[in-house]
């Protein structure tokens, strides 16, 4: 177990010092309050009942649907999840490489970004055979399908404008000019810099079959890696060695999140623009499935074990930490129970804490590829929001009640390996309290003596 941990930590401490993966990390919490307001709107107008459907769809204002009203504003949110990023992924790389400009590094990175973009859309009249093609933003370009170019050129373009900041390639002003004004000549060559070469390489692409860059990472890039992340494999995979790192003492999910959280947004933003259109969800594994089918009330499915805890364990430690463990627990925050059972490092609970997730995932992804239960559909709820409503609201009755069906084979789980910590925490409970009434029968035993009468 020593030699374990002293392999794992190092790599995890990289992990989580590495400033691309920060700045991921960093990039999607700063978008995510858009990405869950703009669910919310698509929830609102997919709720799964049918009458409320109905409703919405034969509901007008003017010549438009209540329907379509209500998805405007996942339409301006969930729908431009590439160019958000675009902007806070260049914002919050600019300090791990000594840019203080940190909104200069946003534009830099975002309009580099635009100018990779093909500036036109593709158009068929009705009746035409051939398509047209209409100046405009392409606005398949700024949702999922631009994430990954998105985070590719963010990355190169800041450091461009960095390396020219460092290099002192700016233009000084004199003292007494405004600060905002100083700033903002002082960043004019290296974006300049930044753009022309951004420019450049736009203009190679366009002498290569791919005809833009766009094109080129989506297929060369982006496609391989979502269909490799959006297995079941996959997922089984990071989650394990998730839990690995937890079991060790470390945030196993923040680091294997910093990596694979940009794969499953994209797979669930995907859903979420098929279920806005009400096309067939294209994608099992995504970040609700994650989220709310993998595990409940945090790392490990830990809610199965306070359940089986508060209705089995008789050793007070356990009773009194589970009874207070359970509430957070049902919001998904398990800090007290990892920390406190404790799960790190207990060799009695390291497999039910591997095995639990193992079989959400492998057994959720079954009976929604055999379609008992429906697919996720791609709306982004908070992380806390509890189990039944949460599968309600991304994967209709069948997502509540297979949800109960999973906590349910979690707590026959982990059944046997908390009745096994509970006899060894009462078999040390009684031995303290052996100990204890030893000390104090010694110590009335001694106290008992009449020093007074003995004679010498």
């Amino acid at each position: 177990m020593e030699k374990f941990e002293k392999k794992l930590m190092p790599l995890a401490e990289v992990v989580s010092k590495n400033k691309y993966l920060l700045t991921m990390r960093d990039s999607f919490a700063m978008i995510m309050p858009l990405l869950i307001i703009g669910s919310i709107f698509t929830l609102i107008a997919n709720f799964p009942i049918a009458p409320w459907m109905e409703f919405l769809k034969n509901t007008t204002i003017g010549d438009k649907t209540l329907a379509s009203l209500i998805s405007i504003p996942a339409g301006c949110t969930v729908s431009f999840l590439a160019l958000f990023l675009a902007f806070a992924i260049g914002y919050n790389f600019a300090p791990h490489i000594g840019i203080t400009d940190r909104a200069s590094a946003g534009f830099v990175s975002l309009v580099s970004w635009l100018i990779l973009m093909p500036q036109f859309t593709e158009f068929t009249p009705e009746g035409a055979t051939e398509a047209i093609k209409v100046a405009s933003v392409p606005l398949g370009w700024v949702g999922a399908k631009g994430v990954f170019i998105a985070i590719v050129v963010a990355f190169c373009s800041v450091k461009i404008f960095g390396f020219a900041l460092n290099k002192n390639w700016t233009i000084k002003m004199p003292e007494g000019v405004p600060p905002t004004v100083a700033r903002a000549f002082s960043a004019l060559i290296p974006m300049t810099l930044s753009f022309t070469i951004i420019w450049a390489v736009a203009v190679l692409f366009v002498l290569t079959p791919f005809d833009n860059a766009f094109n080129f990472v989506y297929k060369i890039l982006q496609m391989p890696l979502q269909t490799l992340g959006g297995t079941v494999i996959a997922q089984t995979v990071v989650y394990i060695f998730a839990h690995i790192l937890w079991f060790f003492g470390i945030h196993g999910t923040n680091v294997t999140d910093s990596v694979y959280a940009p794969i499953l947004t994209a797979l669930s933003a995907e859903n979420q623009a098929a279920l806005a259109v009400g096309q067939a969800l294209p994608n099992i594994i995504n970040l609700q499935f994650q989220n709310l089918f993998a595990t409940f009330g945090g790392g490990g499915s830990t809610l199965s074990l306070l359940i089986i805890a508060i209705l089995t364990a008789r050793s007070e430690r356990i009773k009194k930490l589970s009874n207070l463990s359970i509430l957070p627990g049902i919001f998904g925050i398990n800090e007290p129970v990892i920390f406190g059972l404790p799960i790190i490092l207990n060799p009695i609970l390291f497999i039910p804490f591997l095995l639990v997730p193992t079989v959400n995932i492998i057994s959720t992804w079954a009976v929604m590829k055999i379609g008992l239960v429906p697919l996720c559909n791609g709306v982004m709820l908070p992380w806390t929001t509890p189990p039944v409503i949460s599968g309600f609201l991304v994967s209709g009755w069948q997502g509540a009640v297979w949800q109960i069906v999973l906590i349910v084979i979690g707590c026959l789980i982990y059944f046997p390996f908390v009745k096994a910590l509970d006899d060894q925490y009462l078999k040390e409970d009684a031995e303290a309290k052996a100990k204890q009434e030893n000390a104090n029968f010694t110590s009335m035993d001694l106290d008992s003596i009449d020093l007074d009468a003995i004679e010498l």
